[in-house]
C-alpha cells in the first residue's frame, strides 16, 4: 500500500533499479512462470514437435546453439516457442565480474540517469534538461533541480547525475533522499521516456542486509558454483561486489565503460601534470629571483661598507691615528709582504708553476697525465702542507682583521648616536 513521504507528494513506488553501476538489476520472474518457462525450453531443446520426423533432432541441435549463442528463437511445436536471451541458464558466454559498492550515502541524494544522448548534445542543452526535470517535479517553486556531473558512456549514451533541493516552509532547505528521487522517477518512468532516459540509477551506499540479500541468490542464468567461486575470489569485499556479464554485448559494454574510465582519470593525471610543470616553473623563477636578491644584497652591503669606510675617514679627519689602527695598519702590510715576498707563498707558486709548465708543456691540455718520482711527489707533499699553514695563518689574520672591522662598526654606530 503507498505511503506518503516528506517529498511534496510527488508520489510513492517501488524503484526498480540498482547502484551497481552497470544498469538496473533484473526482477526474479515468479516461481510458477519461471518454472514453466523453463520446461518449455528444455522441451525445444531436447524434444521439439514440429515435423514428426528426423528433422525435429536437427532442429533441437539448432535450438540448443541458440541458446549456447544466447539469441534466436527455439520452437516446442507448431503454437509454443521460446526465446533465448542472456538470461537462458544454457548460454556459455558467461564470465563475473566486480564493480565498486556506491559509497554515497542516500541523504545526499544523487540519482543518475542514463540517456541515449552524447555528452555533448547533453551538455549544450543542460538547461532544458533542468527545465523538463522541473516540469516533471510538478514546477513547484520550492524545488530545485541541479545537475552534478555529465559524464560520457560508451554507444553514444550519457550519464547525468542530479539531486534536488527543497526548501521547507520553515525556511530550511535539504536535498531530498535518493530513495525518495529514485522512487518518483520510477512511477513516471514512461515521462522519462520522452526525455530519452533508458535507465535509472540510484546511487546509494547499501547495507549489510541488502548485500547478503544480493550474494545470497545467484542470478538468473548464472551456475551457482561460478557464483560461489566468484565471491571467493572478490579482491576486497568491503569496497567491490560481484556482477554477471552475460553474452558479447554486456563485455562490449564494461570494456567500453573502462576505457572511458581511464581515459577520464588520464585526462585528470594530465591536469595534475601540467600544474606541477607550473608549479616547477613559478619554482624556479622564485629560485632565480631569491638570487638575484641575495645579489643584491651583497652589493649593497659593500656599498654601505664603502660609505661607513669614508664616514670614518671623514669623521676621523684632523685626529691623529689611534694605537688600534696602527696595529692594523701594520698586520695588513705585513700581511701584503708575506704574499709578494719572492722566498714566500707567491714566489713559490711561480716557480713550481714554471717548472710544471718546463717539464709538462701539453699538460694544460689534458692530452698527458701528471707523473712525478718519490723525490718530486716528497717536495709537492712539503710545499703542499707549508701552505696549508700560511693559509691557516692568513685565515687566522683575516679573522683578526674582522673583529677590528666589527669594533670599528660599533664605533661609528655609537658615534652616530652621539650626534643625533
Amino acid at each position: 500500500m503507498p505511503t506518503s513521504n516528506a517529498f511534496g507528494g510527488f508520489g510513492t513506488g517501488t524503484a526498480t533499479t540498482s547502484g551497481f553501476g552497470f544498469g538496473a538489476q533484473q526482477q526474479q520472474q515468479p516461481a510458477q512462470a519461471q518454472s514453466s518457462q523453463m520446461a518449455m525450453m528444455i522441451s525445444a531443446l531436447t524434444s521439439p514437435s514440429i515435423f514428426g520426423d528426423e528433422r525435429d533432432a536437427l532442429l533441437a541441435k539448432w535450438n540448443q546453439l541458440q541458446a549456447f549463442w544466447e539469441t534466436g528463437r527455439g520452437y516446442v511445436n507448431q503454437q509454443m516457442f521460446v526465446d533465448f536471451s542472456t538470461n537462458n541458464p544454457f548460454c556459455r558466454f558467461k564470465a563475473i565480474g566486480y564493480s565498486c559498492i556506491p559509497s554515497m550515502k542516500s541523504e545526499e541524494g544523487l540519482v543518475a540517469l542514463i540517456l541515449s544522448k552524447n555528452s555533448t548534445e547533453i551538455r549544450t542543452n543542460q538547461q532544458q534538461l533542468i527545465d523538463s526535470l522541473f516540469k516533471l517535479l510538478g514546477s513547484k517553486p520550492t524545488v530545485q533541480v541541479h545537475i552534478d556531473s555529465i559524464n560520457r558512456l560508451p554507444e553514444e549514451k550519457t550519464e547525468v547525475v542530479i539531486y534536488v533541493i527543497e526548501r521547507m516552509p520553515s525556511g530550511t532547505s535539504r536535498k531530498v533522499s535518493t530513495q525518495e528521487l529514485s522512487q518518483f522517477f520510477a512511477a513516471n518512468k514512461s515521462n522519462l521516456q520522452l526525455l530519452s532516459v533508458i535507465d535509472i540509477i540510484s546511487l546509494s551506499t547499501l547495507n549489510r542486509e541488502q548485500i547478503q540479500n544480493y550474494l545470497s541468490q545467484p542470478p538468473l542464468g548464472i551456475d551457482p558454483i561460478l557464483w560461489e567461486q566468484a565471491k571467493q575470489d572478490n579482491p576486497d569485499s568491503d569496497k567491490f561486489m560481484p556482477v554477471p556479464m552475460v553474452g558479447f554485448s554486456e563485455l562490449r559494454s564494461r570494456l567500453k565503460s573502462q576505457q572511458e574510465e581511464t581515459t577520464r582519470h588520464e585526462k585528470v593525471l594530465t591536469a595534475i601534470n601540467n600544474e606541477i610543470m607550473e608549479l616547477q616553473r613559478k619554482q624556479s623563477s622564485s629560485v632565480a629571483r631569491l638570487e638575484e636578491y641575495k645579489r643584491k644584497h651583497i652589493d649593497l652591503s659593500h656599498r654601505v661598507l664603502k660609505v661607513l669606510v669614508k664616514l670614518e675617514v671623514y669623521r676621523k679627519s684632523g685626529f691623529s691615528i689611534q694605537p688600534d689602527e696602527e696595529q692594523l695598519r701594520i698586520k695588513l702590510e705585513q700581511l701584503n709582504s708575506v704574499l709578494n715576498a719572492p722566498s714566500q707563498l707567491k714566489g713559490r707558486l711561480n716557480e713550481l708553476l714554471s717548472q710544471v709548465r718546463l717539464h709538462f708543456p701539453l699538460a694544460g691540455a689534458g692530452s698527458r697525465q701528471l707523473l712525478f718520482d718519490e723525490t718530486s711527489m716528497a717536495d709537492v707533499k712539503q710545499f703542499l702542507r707549508e701552505q696549508q699553514e700560511g693559509l691557516k695563518q692568513l685565515v687566522g689574520i683575516i679573522n683578526e682583521d674582522f673583529e677590528d672591522l666589527k669594533k670599528i662598526q660599533n664605533d661609528i654606530q655609537l658615534s652616530f648616536k652621539q650626534i643625533r
